[in-house]
């Protein structure tokens, strides 16, 4: 029986806003710009981690920008950056977030964040979105120095929540994610917002589907 899921961050929060603003402040030269910051933006956190190094999403975020515009040739003015930066702090969630975390708390599942996202970073767009009384836990790889996938940052919520893992959903953003959570064990659900395909490293997920309506209809099995 499930009794609690934990969300990335991005399943819950939209991110394309963030890359509107940049098409907006630069033009469309901005669009190599964008493919290149959201990459390095995890690559970057990657690379951390494996190096046994760590720097908190916000400055990852903010390296990768600074990267993409050096490679890009783009100069983005001191006030255009703080904006792009700042965009972060104020995500708009997805159409099916309220509704879902609804069903899901009459459900009695416990949910909580399990995010490469800075505490603040999470704070700050849930108390944009009113949503944070939904929420038991942020739980923030600051807590361990580590992003995921490494297993150090998906331990948090075995020991946080006090459950085993066969009893916690991991709902997962990116493919990778879904990956590293099956990895560590947990029951993992791909809501794969936008149609990716899915990553070939000998594990899929448990379910995979589009919404948090998917993810529930998981769940209910």
């Amino acid at each position: 029986m499930k009794k609690a899921v934990l969300f990335d961050g991005f399943v819950i929060f939209n991110p394309a806003p963030v890359f509107a603003l940049a098409s907006e402040l630069l033009g469309a030269k901005s669009d190599e710009l964008v493919a290149l910051w959201r990459t390095r933006q995890f690559e970057y956190s990657w690379l951390l981690t494996a190096a046994g190094q760590y720097r908190d999403f916000w400055q990852v975020t903010e390296d990768a920008l600074t990267y993409a515009a050096a490679k890009t040739g783009i100069v983005i003015p001191a006030g255009y950056k703080a904006r792009l930066m700042n965009a972060y702090l104020n995500l708009d969630i997805w159409p099916d977030v309220v509704p879902g975390l609804e069903t899901l708390k009459n459900m009695n599942i416990s949910l909580s964040f399990l995010s490469n996202f800075t505490v603040d970073m999470l704070q700050s767009s849930l108390k944009k979105n009113n949503i944070g009384q939904y929420f038991d836990h942020l739980l923030s790889t600051d807590e361990v120095r580590a992003f995921k996938p490494g297993p150090a940052a998906y331990q948090m919520g075995t020991r946080t929540l006090k459950l085993p893992k066969n009893e916690i959903v991991f709902a997962a953003f990116g493919g990778w994610d879904a990956c590293g959570a099956k990895f560590f064990g947990y029951p993992t659900f791909w809501v794969n917002r936008g149609d990716s395909t899915a990553e070939e490293l000998g594990v899929s997920a448990d379910g995979v589907g589009r919404s948090l309506p998917d993810l529930i209809a998981y769940i209910k099995k």
